[in-house]
């Protein structure tokens, strides 16, 4: 979870002999016409739903601001502000606002351009849109900030599948970045600890960070990363090091030295090592790779990218 975020709780089962029933079916065409995508700001009533409804859409839906309660059959959820949903067509659901002043922001979007978009990009399968219940996400005041930026650009621009695409592609792509993937059994503690590792705050300090994040006992970290991700932490923590050690050198004129001590390694030959281990290159010959030989293919003239490092 991001630093911020809200805490979303856990669902409510409805009471005995008051499931709602769905009343009503919301159809694409009415709503988008020839568009591709809509988008919707709506203060809420606080008044109970009279039951749900589906629709023949995808919609994207954040609380931005108050608390949402959200209906679906089988139970209610508060959702405070941040929260971000995500439902399919079949997500039968009704919304009610708790307190004043609830405002959700709802984004409707044509089923040809989610189910292409799956399509294209087979790593969202399971995920968002994509998964079998609604995906509730917490989104923290930053991140709530750059949703709204993108938001408006939506407001002001056309309505087209490019446009829907401009706008969510890049949310996804920050989605897939700020989660990892864990099986089902992986303790929340732990989840967070892998999404910690991403930060250079936290993998410079090695195995120390992770089990700072975690916010549990060494030993225990240590067992339960080897049985849920099969590493140590500290292997888990030297993948992340390695993984931001590389985009330096593609990117970056910036010398070795300088890369291994900012992911946290002051021996050079630790660093080589480890990168040897991860890309079974070297440093240098990366770094050649991916910024000479890729805009200048066998050229050997020139500035130096850096100094080398292969028998280091």
């Amino acid at each position: 979870m991001a630093r911020g975020a809200p805490s979303i709780a856990p669902a409510t089962p409805p009471d005995a002999g008051t499931t709602p029933r769905t009343i009503r079916t919301l159809r694409h065409a009415d709503i988008l016409g020839p568009d591709t995508i809509a988008l919707s700001r709506a203060t809420l009533s606080s008044s109970r739903p009279p039951g749900l409804h589906d629709h023949d859409f995808f919609e994207l839906l954040w609380v931005q601001n108050g608390t949402l309660r959200h209906h679906t059959a089988t139970g209610w959820r508060d959702l405070p502000e941040g929260s971000l949903l995500f439902l399919r067509p079949e997500h039968a659901h009704a919304l009610q606002g708790r307190g004043e002043d609830s405002l959700v922001v709802s984004v409707t979007l044509h089923p040809d351009l989610i189910v292409q978009l799956g399509q294209r990009h087979p790593s969202l399968a399971g995920r968002f849109f994509w998964a079998d219940a609604p995906a509730i996400l917490p989104r923290d005041p930053r991140q709530m900030a750059d949703l709204n930026a993108s938001a408006l650009r939506l407001e002001r621009g056309p309505r087209d599948a490019l446009a829907a695409e401009a706008f969510l592609i890049p949310l996804l792509a920050g989605l897939m970045a700020d989660d990892v993937t864990l099986p089902p059994e992986a303790p929340d503690w732990l989840r967070a600890a892998c999404l910690a590792a991403h930060d250079p705050r936290t993998f410079r300090d090695g195995a120390a960070g992770f089990v700072r994040a975690a916010g549990r006992a060494h030993p225990h970290v240590s067992r339960t990363a080897q049985r849920i991700l099969g590493q140590t932490p500290t292997d888990y923590v030297n993948a992340r090091r390695m993984a931001h050690a590389a985009r330096r050198l593609a990117s970056s004129l910036d010398p070795l030295q300088e890369i291994a001590a900012e992911v946290g390694l002051d021996n050079l030959s630790h660093f080589h090592r480890l990168f040897r281990e991860a890309y079974r290159t070297t440093p240098a010959a990366w770094r050649r790779l991916h910024q000479r030989e890729v805009t200048q293919p066998g050229h050997r003239t020139g500035p130096e990218s850096g100094p080398e490092d292969d028998d280091i």
